[in-house]
């Protein structure tokens, strides 16, 4: 029972860790402007941030920013991507790094919850 108990702690987690990705993800089709959804972006992640920090999750999301950054200019060089809104380096939207980095914090917390 306890085990069970358990287990849908660490679900109802996983989920809450995995809300402020899908409203990430739910207001690309809804902002058309590229600044104004990475603003909107930032907020959501600093009051995510705020609501839960972990050890290290500044670091992590920093790593992920500049990991996804490079990955990314490197896939749309070699024409593996392409994108329709370029506002960063006129080559990839401008707040996807921002996505990225914020997906790399709740893959360590999602980790972690499974320890």
């Amino acid at each position: 029972m306890i085990d069970r108990k358990n287990r849908k702690s660490k679900i109802a987690k996983i989920i809450l860790n995995l809300l402020p990705i899908i409203i990430l993800i739910s207001l690309i089709p809804l902002i058309k402007n590229d600044y104004i959804l990475t603003i909107v972006y930032v907020l959501i992640i600093i009051i995510s941030l705020s609501i839960k920090y972990e050890k290290k999750d500044l670091l992590v999301f920093i790593i992920g920013f500049l990991a996804m950054i490079i990955s990314e200019y490197f896939f749309i060089k070699t024409g593996v991507e392409t994108f329709n809104r370029n506002s960063l380096f006129g080559i990839m939207p401008l707040w996807l790094p921002f996505l990225w980095a914020y997906v790399f914090v709740v893959i360590k917390r999602i980790i972690n919850i499974i320890k």
